[in-house]
């Protein structure tokens, strides 16, 4: 599926929740890499502000691009952001959404 980039140059970006490992599967506690750098996935909320408008967005970013000392409230760049939709069935109802990728994450705006 193709991959849309997302323009950020206008917008103040805030981290709203702190890096989690992306799970694969939660109960064996699989957790998910980066198919390129084979570097495990972590997930960031990330409040954006752009024309009077604030949105959450719950990011993917390899490891290698999140710093360890992302706190709620701190003031971000995001490095490479774009967005993909996606759709697949489970227990026969059909979901589908948009998921966020970044290259990285970085301190200061």
């Amino acid at each position: 599926m193709p991959s849309f980039k997302i323009d950020l140059s206008t917008a103040i970006v805030f981290v709203a929740t702190p890096p989690e490992p992306k799970m694969v599967n939660k109960k064996t506690g699989e957790r998910a890499v980066d198919r390129e750098s084979g570097a495990g996935l972590s997930t960031v909320g990330l409040l954006v502000s752009d024309e009077g408008e604030g949105n959450l967005y719950q990011v993917t970013v390899p490891e290698t691009g999140v710093p360890q000392d992302l706190t709620p409230g701190t003031p971000v760049s995001v490095v490479g952001l774009k967005a993909r939709d996606w759709e697949n069935e489970f227990n026969g109802q059909k979901r589908h959404g948009i998921s966020f990728r970044a290259v990285a994450i970085t301190p200061g705006v």
